[in-house]
Formats: C-alpha cells, sequence, structure tokens
C-alpha cells in the first residue's frame, strides 16, 4: 500500500497503535460472545485500520474476527483500494452480482452473532437480517464507542496541534476582518489559510455570522455584509490525520458595554465548566455548572433564552461531533482520554449572541485546555 506524505511536527497515527485497538476490540468481543464485527465505511473503519472510504450504496468495510482482519471490497475498487494506506490483511472481492453480505455472513460463521458499526445505513442491517436474521445481529457501537471515547496521547497531540492551527488562523482574521468585508471572503481566507498550513483539504466548516445572525447558533443563509457596530462570531476548525479541530471566537471591533457585560458572562460559564471538569463526575453536572451561572444573571433558567438554548459541549476526535457529550442526563463520568468542548453559548434572540469554544482533554490530574481561552470582547 503507499503511504501518504506527512510533513506535520507531530506524529502520525501508528501501524502499531492500530493493531492495539483491533486487539481491544477483540477482547469485547470475546467479552459479548461475538464472532465478527463489520465495519463500514465509517470513521471507525479508519480508527482501526487506517483505511479512509466514502459511503456509498455498495458495501466497502472490514471485518474483525479472532484471527482475522477481512477487507470486503468492491471488485473493481481494488485496485484503489490497494494503493491507500491500511492495516494489512485478507482482501475478499465481491462482483455487482454478488451479495456483500452473504460474504460477510461467511465469516461469522454458521451460527455466530454478527456485531454491525453503528454508522452503517439502515439499508445494510436489512440486507444482513435477510441472509443471516435479526437474531444473530448485534449493534457494534457500545463496543466501538467506549474503545473511541478515551483517546491515546498520540490522538490527543494530534488535535492539539490542529487546535493550535485553527487559533493561530482565528488571529490572522481578527486582523484582516473590517466593515464591509463578506462573510464568503472570510470563509475563503479561513480555507486558504487552513489549506496552506496542510490541514487535511482545508477546513473541515466554517461558520462566519454578523450582527443578528450571531444569534443563530449554526449561522445564517446568504451573504452577510459586516456593518460597523456588528457583533463577529467565526466558528471554524480542519482536520489533521482525521482528527478535528473546532474553535468559535466572538468579539467586536469597537465593543459596546452590553456586549462586554455579555461576554463577560459568557466567559464565566466557560471558566465554570472548566472548573467542574475533574475526573469522575458526571458529564450532566458541567452542563448544570454552566446553566447555573448564567442563572445568577437572570439568564435561562433550562433552555429559555436569553440564555444557553443547547448543550454546553460535545466530544471530539475523528469526529466533530461524539461522545462524550456535555449535556444534562449524560451521567457518564469524566476520564483521562476524553475530549470534549467547552462552549456554553448565550443567545439574545433577535440582537446577538456569543459563544466562546475552547476544547478540554483529561488527563491523570485533571482537565486541560488544549488552547487557550479567548482574551477579551475585541480580541481572539
Amino acid at each position: 500500500m503507499t503511504q501518504q506524505a506527512w510533513s506535520h511536527p507531530v506524529a502520525a497515527i501508528t501501524e502499531n497503535e492500530r493493531a492495539a485497538r483491533l486487539d481491544r476490540l477483540r477482547q469485547s468481543m470475546r467479552e459479548r460472545g461475538i464472532a465478527a464485527t463489520l465495519l463500514g465505511p465509517t470513521e471507525s473503519l479508519r480508527y482501526f485500520t487506517g483505511l479512509v472510504w466514502h459511503l456509498s450504496e455498495r458495501l466497502l468495510g472490514a471485518v474483525v474476527t479472532e484471527d482475522r482482519l477481512t477487507y470486503i471490497v468492491p471488485g473493481f475498487e481494488l485496485s484503489r483500494v490497494e494503493t491507500l494506506p491500511h492495516l494489512p490483511g485478507d482482501l475478499l472481492v465481491w462482483q455487482e452480482e454478488e451479495s456483500p453480505s452473504a460474504i460477510v455472513a461467511q465469516l461469522a460463521g454458521a451460527s455466530g452473532k454478527l456485531a454491525l458499526d453503528d454508522a452503517l445505513p439502515l439499508a445494510f442491517y436489512h440486507a444482513f437480517a435477510e441472509k443471516i436474521g435479526a437474531a444473530r445481529l448485534v449493534d457494534a457501537g457500545p463496543m466501538i464507542n467506549a474503545l473511541r471515547l478515551t483517546k491515546s496521547p498520540a490522538e490527543i497531540a494530534i488535535i492539539q496541534y490542529a487546535m493550535k492551527l485553527t487559533l493561530g488562523i482565528h488571529g490572522k482574521v481578527r486582523e484582516m476582518i473590517k466593515p464591509g468585508i463578506a462573510a464568503s471572503e472570510v470563509v475563503r481566507f479561513i480555507d486558504q489559510q487552513h489549506r496552506a498550513a496542510g490541514a487535511d483539504n482545508g477546513s473541515s466548516f466554517c461558520i462566519v455570522s454578523f450582527g443578528a445572525a450571531t444569534a443563530l447558533p449554526h449561522g445564517a443563509d446568504g451573504e452577510q455584509i459586516l456593518q460597523g457596530g456588528d457583533v463577529i462570531l467565526v466558528d471554524t476548525g480542519c482536520r489533521i490525520d482525521g482528527y478535528h479541530s473546532d474553535l468559535t471566537r466572538t468579539y467586536m471591533l469597537d465593543p459596546t458595554s452590553e456586549f462586554e457585560r455579555a461576554w463577560s458572562i459568557e466567559r464565566e460559564g466557560q471558566l465554570a465548566v472548566f472548573g467542574a471538569a475533574t475526573l469522575g463526575a458526571a458529564c450532566e453536572t458541567l452542563d448544570a455548572a454552566a446553566r447555573k451561572t448564567f442563572a445568577n444573571h437572570g439568564l435561562g433558567p433550562d433552555y429559555q433564552l436569553p440564555g444557553l438554548p443547547h448543550r454546553a459541549g460535545h466530544g471530539l476526535g475523528l469526529e466533530i461531533h461524539e461522545g462524550p457529550f456535555i449535556v444534562r442526563g449524560n451521567k457518564t463520568p469524566l476520564a483521562a482520554g476524553m475530549c470534549f468542548s467547552n462552549e456554553p453559548m448565550i443567545v439574545f434572540p433577535g440582537q446577538f449572541g456569543v459563544r466562546l469554544e475552547d476544547h478540554i482533554y483529561m488527563s491523570e490530574t485533571g482537565a486541560n485546555w488544549f488552547t487557550e481561552p479567548s482574551t477579551g470582547p475585541s480580541s481572539v
């Protein structure tokens, strides 16, 4: 297989680390009496094998059994798969008139349980249910997500590098942004900067909002032109070796007293989340800490506006939104290796919103910032 060029100052995920992940998956399979696990064309396929593939109606994936790693590949895609980085394994090819689900079923044995990647589309589930019966199908999500929930030192190093890269670009945006500029121009600039820094395919996403549009958590449709006195919200990220960055900054070029007060409350809420992030603490207690802080300032309560309309954070890794989710009702205890956002946004409907988003990783000694939080209402 062809190894892709690597030019970053942090190490890429190694084949040895991926092999260790497969060993842990196999251990979970033994504990649950599962004969085979199918990894679809999802981020979990990348996590365990290094193979990156797109989802289509044709099944391409990998089957993990006790002693084998077997790739299931459409015949006409074989030559391409062979050029892509992936852990060594057997290649089983299926042709257009064949059933890939039947091939996978054979690998599970005559009566063994088959665990399906929880990110597979429902259509694939139905195909497997028809071939081997729904009773033999198991949700692989609990096994896969438990393994992906805590990040290794190598994963954390890549995420931190990606975060710092994006934070530096936020600084460049702050220097170039001025009244009269179009949001689309800022989006293009950010993408160009991410590409120049060596990110995977430029920006993985980008939201640039001005004025009242900043009160919409995921931005507004259509073009926006920055006016003097507008609040500015920029939320963007990139990927390095598949791992995401995700940072939001909200500021004004010349802050008003109203905005400065709102910004200070938002910063207080963000610090409350960080302070609540202790080893063993339930994820929901971090969300509660932000809401309590905002309620003390007359915002909310709960999801009422003005206030915080959504969860206080989400996990991040190969997917931009993954566990652990920092939300009411999630009693998952924080453990070393967990990585998640800290973004308890304040929304003032029809006026503006303030979201300061940084990310936290848990170490054996507690919470750590991936990036230093914003320093003031006119800066990043």
